[in-house]
């Protein structure tokens, strides 16, 4: 197996306006095969790094690297070939509410193949199967729960048996027992289809048991640490150990920056 990594994310930064920088110069790289979690408060860039790497947003400056190309979101026709080789399991599931189960799962399946019919269906049975949820393909949308409506986002997101599966926030919304088996999941397919593995989430337990490498994010965009889960576990760093910890108080602010109390809340000027 090459030891070349899969994405590479070059000296990035990149903000949605002038006045606030989402990702700061960041660099990181995900390996092949292999499961990297980015941990992180709300706010710190996640979710815009799995944008990048889509080609949804361009970076202000630095380049983000797919499998040995620097993504070009001018060039429409690449990003079509890239994305072929990409599954992804949106925050929200994104799914087609006025489609069945099974429909949402062939969605893809209908869109980039030339797959007949009858394929098709045994594809997407078999990747509801994986999920556990086989029996509710002929379901609508509606009638499924959240945690249900997550999974088949996730049996989508698998259809195509894609090179590079990003997920962000895979456990929200789950059960504990839907939770430890979706964790499985991702580790199985990782190991079973050599498929590179890029997991957004708070959830500091599943990520740490199964994930080969853990980078952990921080507001403004900066990165706070990497490494495998020993040694994030084990770090002594205050911000790392408030983070992987859940404790409180700490280095991590819970306050969004905002203007001193007294300037909202003091005694008011009289016009």
């Amino acid at each position: 197996m090459s030891t070349t990594p899969f994405i590479e994310i070059d000296h990035v930064t990149f903000g949605y306006d002038s006045r606030r920088t989402i990702l700061n110069d960041i660099s990181l790289s995900f390996a092949r095969g292999k499961v990297t979690a980015v941990l992180g408060g709300s706010g710190c860039g996640k979710t815009t790094l799995l944008r990048l790497i889509g080609g949804v947003h361009a970076a202000d400056s630095g380049r983000v690297v797919f499998d040995g190309e620097v993504i070009d979101t001018r060039n429409k026709q690449q990003l079509f070939r890239l994305r072929r080789r990409l599954g992804m399991l949106f925050q929200f599931g994104a799914l087609f509410t006025d489609l069945s189960v099974f429909d949402n799962v062939a969605f893809p399946l209908r869109e980039m193949t030339d797959l007949p019919e009858p394929l098709i269906r045994d594809i997407v049975l078999m990747k509801l199967h994986a999920v556990g949820l086989r029996g509710a393909a002929g379901l609508r949308i509606s009638e499924v729960s959240g945690g249900m409506a997550r999974r088949i986002a996730l049996a989508r997101a698998i259809a195509l048996d894609p090179e590079l599966i990003m997920y962000d926030e895979p456990f929200a919304g789950l059960d504990l027992v839907s939770m430890g088996v979706t964790a499985k999941l991702i580790r199985t397919l990782t190991d079973v289809t050599g498929a590179t593995t890029l997991l957004i989430s708070h959830d500091v337990p599943q990520c740490m048991a199964i994930s080969d490498w853990v980078v952990l994010m921080a507001t403004g965009g900066r990165v706070v640490a990497e490494g495998t889960p020993e040694q994030l576990m084990s770090s002594q760093d205050p911000e790392v150990r408030q983070f992987v910890r859940g404790e409180p108080d700490g280095p991590i602010r819970f306050h969004y920056p905002a203007p001193e109390v007294s300037e909202d809340f003091g005694p008011r000027r009289r016009a």
